[in-house]
């Protein structure tokens, strides 16, 4: 187990992308959890989405922070490619810790729209590195992805593993973010940790994921189709899995040290965080449906085999995703436990209060 060198409560914390799914819930809990610590939270509230989610997200911090004394709250609407924006943050707050998580998500839209992947995942994240250069922070945090595996063959995907055939735009960026965080933490000696998210669901989730989407056509009765003819199998993770696993490397940044040539080693980690079990999709929707009727979202007598479609692979899409998350649990002593069917049952009951 690492030992923890950064103290959360007290610090200033910079989180882009705080309105986005984990943006969101990783906020709510270093309220819930950090004495006198202090937020500053940066989203661009794009429309990729439906917007209203992310209010919903941003109106639950607020009623959250208002609770909590000692809690300070400040959300900034604005976009990390404003490099004027990025410095003046930095130098107003002199952030301790920051967490990049602001990204244009998606392996399908980064097809037909590149442009915002350029200026979000590599021009955004190129000023949070250049921002935490001439302002040092403690430690830099940062979201990467499964999807810089690409067609890995071998499984579960290990942080040891080659990753140089990516399959999409968007893995491509992300594996980009890595490269960048690794130069810069060479160069200029900033603790750096780059995060694998693996296919992260939940309460309040992103709607172009595929158990909402499933969920929005059931509840229409439209057919859902099941890509690779049901044959995918994702390592899917519980939202409070990831925020957990965030929380605990924020407080253990990588050691400064200096090599034999007395040079220094860059101050650079990544992880996987997934749960190192991978799900049959054709499972995972029949569980999702089990749930949606029992939390009323569908009538009991829902013909679910009606309203379900097998189809081919997708491009950029991939057969498998599993983490190897041995090292997580070595360093942190952490490993996602939420099982697939109380996830599902925790975002069925919120669609139900929020849609319904």
């Amino acid at each position: 187990m690492l030992d923890q060198n950064v103290n959360l409560n007290g610090k200033t914390v910079l989180v882009t992308g705080a309105a986005g799914f984990i943006g969101s819930n990783l906020v709510t809990e270093l309220i819930k959890t950090c004495d006198s610590i202090k937020i500053i939270g940066i989203d661009n509230m794009n429309d990729y989405y439906d917007v209203a989610i992310k209010e919903y997200r941003l109106k639950e911090i607020e009623s959250l922070a208002a609770t909590k004394s000692g809690a300070d709250w400040i959300f900034i609407k604005g976009n990390i490619a404003d490099r004027a924006l990025i410095d003046r943050c930095f130098e107003e707050y002199g952030f301790d810790v920051a967490v990049n998580l602001a990204a244009q998500a998606g392996v399908r839209y980064s097809i037909t729209n590149p442009d915002v992947y350029i200026e979000s995942n590599l021009i955004g994240f190129y000023n949070i590195l250049e921002a935490c250069r001439n302002h040092p922070v403690e430690h830099l945090v940062y979201a990467s992805s499964s999807s810089v595996y690409g067609s890995n063959k071998k499984i579960p995907y290990s942080t040891d593993d080659k990753v140089d055939n990516p399959v999409s735009l968007y893995a491509a960026t992300k594996k980009s973010n890595e490269l960048m965080a690794h130069a810069y933490s060479k160069l200029y000696n900033i603790p750096s940790t780059g995060l694998r998210f693996f296919t992260v669901y939940g309460p309040a989730g992103r709607p172009d994921m595929a158990y909402f989407g499933f969920t929005n056509k059931l509840r229409n009765g439209e057919k859902i189709q099941i890509f690779n003819y049901g044959n995918c199998k994702r390592d899917f993770t519980y939202v409070d899995d990831i925020v957990e696993g965030i929380k605990r490397v924020m407080q253990c940044a990588p050691e400064k040290e200096n090599g034999e040539d007395g040079l220094p080693l860059p101050p650079y980690r990544v992880y996987n965080i997934g749960n190192n079990s991978p799900e049959n999709l054709l499972d995972f929707v029949d569980i999702l449906q089990q749930e949606l009727i029992a939390a009323g979202v569908l009538p009991e007598d829902y013909d679910f085999e009606a309203h379900k479609e097998l189809v081919p692979m997708q491009a950029g899409d991939v057969p498998v995703t599993y983490a190897d998350t041995s090292a997580l649990e070595r360093d942190f002593g952490f490993k996602p436990s939420t099982s697939l069917r109380e996830g599902l049952r925790k975002f069925a009951q919120w669609y139900k209060e929020f849609y319904l």
